[in-house]
């Protein structure tokens, strides 16, 4: 009887699975920097209005977006060619702005609510009425901090 035995050929070492959670992180983080961040589908012909002293806004502070202008071509039949409000992806009536602030406004933290702006992207060909109306839906659901977004250029070109 012999103190040592031979080993047998056990076929290849089981694959070492350490690196893996590497792997797992480096594609969370590609895909999380490559990913384009979903934007509005404009229901409405949108063109600025242009304007020579313009500022950016805080991209830390929430924005909330509400579009106003003519349905464009693809939605004429639908809606008709008076102007209508966008909010997000869905075209809506001057009642329901109260709704979309005030669910906006709990999608949002605490402390973020007050720094809450609207920013109207209003056509440039919209009449001044579906404007004011909306102006004043916003005053009822005290949302005071409003942006007017415009292109920058000569404001006499309009």
């Amino acid at each position: 009887m012999s103190k040592f035995k031979k080993k047998k050929d056990g076929g290849l070492p089981p694959i070492s699975t350490a690196s893996l959670p590497d792997i797992v992180f480096m594609l969370l983080f590609f895909f999380m920097v490559a990913t384009v961040i979903k934007e509005d589908n404009l229901k409405i012909q949108n063109q600025l209005p242009k304007a020579n002293q313009i500022e950016k806004l805080d991209k830390k502070k929430p924005i909330s977006y509400i579009y106003i202008g003519k349905p464009s071509p693809n939605y004429v039949d639908t809606y008709g060619t008076e102007d209508r409000i966008q909010l997000n992806d869905k075209l809506q009536s001057v009642k329901e702005v109260q709704a979309f602030i005030a669910a906006e406004r709990a999608a949002l933290a605490e402390e973020l609510v007050p720094t809450l702006t609207v920013s109207l992207k209003v056509d440039k060909d919209a009449k001044m009425g579906v404007l004011t109306d909306v102006k004043q839906e916003l005053r009822k659901t005290n949302a005071l901090k409003i942006n007017y977004t415009t292109k920058k250029g000569d404001a006499l070109t309009n």
